[in-house]
C-alpha cells in the first residue's frame, strides 16, 4: 500500500502530464469539470479541476461550494501509482474494476481520449 504522500506526488505528476498535452487535444477533449479522486485503501479524497489550461493541482480540501465533484474517481493507492507511471492501462483497469469512475457518458468518452 502506498502512502498519502506518494499518492499526492502521483497526482502532481498527473497534473504535469496533463500540462504537456497539445492545444489541439485540449480544445477537442477538455471541458471544465470538478474532480475528486478517492483513494479507497487510505480513506482519503483529493479534489481538483480540469479545464482548457490543464489540470489544477489536487488538494485534500473539498471545494467551498460543497457540491459533489462532476467526475468522481475511486482507486487504490497502488493502482494510482501504477496508472500514473504507465504500468497500468486505464481501459483494463476500468473493465477489471480496479478503477471506478462516476461521470456522465460524455465526460467518460472525453477522459478516455486523455488517459
Amino acid at each position: 500500500m502506498a502512502t498519502v504522500d506518494e499518492c499526492r506526488a502521483a497526482l502532481d505528476k498527473l497534473t504535469e502530464q496533463f500540462g504537456e498535452l497539445d492545444d489541439e487535444t485540449r480544445t477537442k477533449h477538455v471541458v471544465d469539470r470538478s474532480l475528486s479522486c478517492r483513494i479507497t485503501d487510505l480513506d482519503v479524497t483529493f479534489y481538483g479541476r480540469i479545464h482548457q489550461d490543464g489540470l489544477e493541482p489536487f488538494t485534500d480540501v473539498p471545494p467551498p461550494d460543497g457540491r459533489p465533484a462532476e467526475v468522481r474517481i475511486r482507486i487504490s493507492s497502488d493502482d494510482l501509482l501504477s496508472l500514473v507511471n504507465g504500468e497500468l492501462d486505464m481501459g483494463r483497469a476500468l473493465f477489471g474494476g480496479r478503477v471506478k469512475i462516476d461521470a456522465s457518458l460524455g465526460d467518460l468518452l472525453r477522459l478516455r481520449k486523455l488517459l
